[in-house]
């Protein structure tokens, strides 16, 4: 199974990297794609240019070997649908199990993702939580009808399940980064060091 990791990573931090690290090491994932968007339609757009964004990702993915940077979001023009990038992973991963890697919030608010039942199609969704969640009441039933209760239903199903897995979440935000350093403050333990450095000097050079 290959993991999938979707994000602006405006900048990358440990919020992103360790939940995927937990999830990759939790249901034995063979590498987990980093895949920054273009124009990402549920969001508001990055403040980092593209070029610095990608820098910083292929910074902090050199301390993960089995993580990897893939760019098929930021080379293909418009609107960076997941469910566009999941049939161009197919494609290049026939024999693979695709499993996406969202958070809590991203499930909540799944059903207004573009055709998002289709995902489905393509992929498990394994969905990062705090230790002690709790599912709202109102959650959409074709959710709750794929929730799987163990990583085997993902390995006995080529797609189509939702698994929920409790991990160490980090309180670490890409918006409180920003806002931190523009106050002068310093966010070193949020991220790895080659990347506050080199994020530090962009910043500083934005100044200017």
């Amino acid at each position: 199974m290959i993991g999938i990791f979707g994000g602006t990573f405006d900048p990358v931090h440990y919020g992103h990297l360790k939940p995927a690290q937990d999830v990759m090491r939790e249901l034995g994932l063979r590498k987990v794609l980093f895949i920054p968007n273009n124009v990402p339609p549920h969001r508001e757009q990055p403040q980092l240019p593209t070029v610095m964004r990608i820098e910083l990702l292929q910074l902090a993915l050199q301390e993960y070997p089995r993580f990897e940077l893939d760019l098929r979001e930021i080379e293909r023009d418009g609107m960076s649908y997941m469910l566009d990038t999941l049939i161009s992973l197919k494609q290049d991963y026939p024999d693979e199990s695709l499993c996406l890697i969202i958070g809590m919030d991203a499930l909540l608010g799944l059903t207004r993702w573009y055709c998002w039942r289709r995902l489905f199609d393509y992929c498990h969704i394994v969905v990062t939580a705090r230790p002690g969640y709790s599912l709202p009441d109102d959650l959409h039933p074709e959710i709750k009808s794929r929730l799987a209760t163990s990583a085997q239903a993902l390995q006995h199903n080529e797609a189509g399940k939702i698994l929920i897995k409790s991990v160490s979440l980090l309180d670490i935000s890409a918006s409180d980064i920003r806002q931190r350093m523009a106050r002068g403050e310093g966010v070193r333990e949020w991220m790895p060091a080659s990347v506050y450095h080199k994020y530090s000097e962009i910043i500083s050079l934005n100044a200017d």
